[in-house]
């Protein structure tokens, strides 16, 4: 997930203080549960221009909530370090300079343990924030979106690091986990459900927290489609390269072709053949493909080529939003502790399965602003609103993104090439 801020719109500003605080201090544990199995060395390097160093991430996300909660509402607040306002900056230009992007890994100063200070330092100040009673609509505001942006940090750590342990030739898992997966499970057939010609009404309402580009809502009028009841699976991808996928012009968009040509790409990022089977990298290291498994970590363009050769198309994000309702979330996420996509449950076709949690799914459509969208005002808008060009959009979450981050209205976007997160394939086709 793009690290990308928004403005809270809707009354989780209003959340009571002593809930906001509770939620505050999980979430900055469970961020520094997430680096505990690293060393230090871990968590210093930078694997590509595109990942961070966790102890980056771990920097970068408490100096949010210094730069943009602390200095402007608690009276008296001290930084903790003057030259970290530059070094931890991301991408927000009205608040000054920034270290450059692709080389935050060679930050070598200041050291894990500064920074790990550094986060208590801001936490201790937040807690006397919060003791000082009712935060304010703007402070509570702040909070809240701090909150939901270090959880998006949270599944930065885990595909920058992925990326990161992928590069090094033991190929080293992340962890030992406590969880266990279940067997293997076969593979569910793959169904349709249908969707009729409408109007409908797409973007976020109600009361809960969301940011600025999943809003306004607004009508869209949709053609009849049908979408597939799950994720294109390992097994279906594999046939697709036996079938000369990777080696057929007819199938990709030019520029696609141009990329898997260039970066001599034949199969989805972390699969390695091993003899006459596939095996695939994980952050549990090494293992054998399943086949019942979703396929993930593949660019739109290997999303759209499959696409193509199974007859099929992308969802729109509309067609995506409007299948998934106003249900309850509920899907294989971080929380549940396996960190990999599942093999899809073998359930009978008659309901669309896995839309969230497991693997964030292509969209055909590109990330734009919907009609009469707004950025906010001052730094804080810059987030959303000046990336939009040049990417497409995903939706529904990953195994590594939080259950209490997303949503059916979430708007999740990266550039056509881009595959070192969690991203996957879920099919639609138009009706009849």
């Amino acid at each position: 997930m793009n690290d990308r801020l928004s403005v809270q719109t809707h009354s989780a500003a209003r959340a009571a203080p002593l809930l906001l605080a509770s939620r505050y201090r999980s979430l900055r544990a469970a961020t520094e549960s997430l680096a505990a199995p690293l060393s230090a060395e871990d968590c210093a390097i930078q694997s590509m221009p595109d990942a961070s160093p966790v102890k980056w991430h771990l920097a970068h996300t408490s100096w949010f909530f210094e730069t943009f909660v602390l200095d402007a509402h608690l009276r008296g607040y001290r930084p903790f370090d003057p030259s970290f306002r530059v070094l931890f900056n991301s991408y927000y230009n009205s608040v000054g300079d920034k270290h450059p992007r692709p080389e935050r890994g060679l930050l070598s100063r200041p050291s894990l343990d500064r920074v790990v200070a550094y986060r208590k330092h801001v936490d201790a100040a937040m807690g006397e924030l919060f003791s000082r009673g009712a935060l304010s609509p703007p402070a509570a505001a702040l909070v809240e979106l701090g909150i939901q942006h270090e959880q998006q940090h949270q599944e930065l750590v885990l595909t920058d690091v992925k990326h990161l342990l992928a590069c090094h030739p033991l190929k080293p898992a992340y962890s030992v986990l406590e969880k266990i997966r279940e067997a293997a499970r076969p593979t569910a057939p793959l169904a349709w459900i249908e969707f009729g010609e409408d109007v409908v009404e797409i973007g976020h309402h109600g009361s809960g927290f969301a940011f600025d580009n999943e809003t306004p809502r607004h009508r869209e009028y949709l053609h009849g489609f049908a979408l597939a009841t799950r994720p294109v699976t390992n097994g279906e991808y594999v046939d697709f390269i036996d079938d000369g996928g990777y080696r057929r012009p007819e199938l990709w968009l030019a520029e696609g072709w141009d990329w898997i040509a260039a970066q001599r790409i034949s199969a989805p990022q972390y699969w390695e053949r091993a003899a006459s089977a596939w095996r695939l990298f994980t952050l549990r290291g090494l293992r054998d493909l399943e086949p019942a498994s979703p396929v993930s970590h593949i660019s739109l363009y290997e999303a759209d080529a499959y696409a193509r050769w199974a007859k099929a198309r992308l969802p729109t994000e509309a067609e995506w939003e409007v299948a998934a309702g106003h249900g309850p979330i509920h899907g294989n996420m971080l929380e549940d502790g396996l960190l990999d996509p599942q093999p899809a449950a073998p359930e009978c076709g008659a309901a669309l399965t896995q839309l969230f949690g497991d693997v964030w799914e292509w969209t055909r459509s590109a990330y734009a602003p919907y009609p009469g969208y707004r950025p906010a005002a001052g730094a804080i808008g810059e987030y959303n609103g000046k990336f939009m060009c040049n990417q497409y959009v995903l939706r529904g979450g990953s195994c590594l993104t939080p259950k209490t981050h997303i949503r059916a209205t979430y708007r999740n976007f990266f550039p056509a090439h881009a595959r070192w997160q969690v991203t996957g394939i879920r099919l639609a086709r138009d009706a009849g």
